[in-house]
C-alpha cells in the first residue's frame, strides 16, 4: 500500500503518482545511484509501472515516494511486513544525486520510522546496507537502528565480494531516545 502524506521539515513522504515511474526508470539507469542497491540493472517504464502497481495493492508493504522542493528525489518502505510478530525490513533510495548529503534520507528515516512504530505500531525495523554505504549507515544509526551483525560476502559488486551491514531498531529503544 502506498502510505499516507508524511511533512516533514526539509522532505514529504507522500503516495506515488502516475508519473513517478518514469523518475525510477531514470534513476535506475545510473550507475551510481544503483551500485548500493540489490537491483543494479536499467528498467524499462511498464516494469516500473507493475512495481508500483504491485507495492500499492500489497497489504505487507508501506511505500513512499520521498519528495523535496515539490521535486521527487527518491522513495523508502516498509516491506515484507509480518503483522502476527509486528516487524518489517526497510529500505530506501536517493535517486536524486543533487539531493545527496542533504539530511534529506535521515528525515525520511526517522519519518518512516515514527509511522512505523506510532501507526503501525510495529515491535522491530530491520534493514541491511552494504558496508561500505557509509552514509546510509549512518543515518540509520541517527534514527536508532544498531548493529546487529555483518552478512559476509553478501553481494557481488565490481568484481568483488562484498559485506551487507545488518541493523534493527526496536520501539522501545526507539521511544527512549525519543524522550
Amino acid at each position: 500500500m502506498f502510505g499516507p502524506l508524511l511533512r516533514g521539515d526539509k522532505i514529504t513522504l507522500r503516495p506515488a503518482r502516475e508519473n513517478d515511474a518514469e523518475h525510477f526508470v531514470r534513476w535506475f539507469a545510473d550507475m551510481e545511484v544503483t551500485r548500493f542497491l540489490a537491483r543494479r540493472m536499467a528498467i524499462t517504464l511498464e516494469q516500473e509501472q507493475e512495481f508500483l502497481k504491485k507495492v500499492g495493492e500489497s497489504k505487507d508493504d508501506v511505500w513512499w515516494v520521498i519528495e523535496a522542493d515539490g521535486k521527487a528525489i527518491g522513495a523508502t518502505g516498509i516491506h515484507g511486513i509480518n503483522w502476527l510478530d509486528a516487524n518489517g525490513h526497510t529500505g530506501i533510495v536517493m535517486g536524486e544525486k543533487a539531493s545527496w548529503r542533504k539530511g534529506y534520507a535521515t528525515e525520511a528515516m526517522r519519518r518512516r520510522t515514527r509511522y512505523a512504530f506510532r501507526e503501525l505500531n510495529l515491535h522491530k525495523l530491520m534493514t541491511e546496507v552494504d558496508t561500505e554505504n557509509e552514509a546510509s549507515r549512518k543515518a540509520l544509526e541517527r534514527n536508532g537502528y544498531r548493529t546487529v551483525g555483518v552478512s559476509r560476502e553478501q553481494s557481488f559488486r565490481g568484481g568483488k565480494w562484498r559485506d551487507r551491514w545488518l541493523g534493527e531498531v526496536l520501539r522501545d529503544d526507539w521511544e527512549k531516545k525519543q524522550a
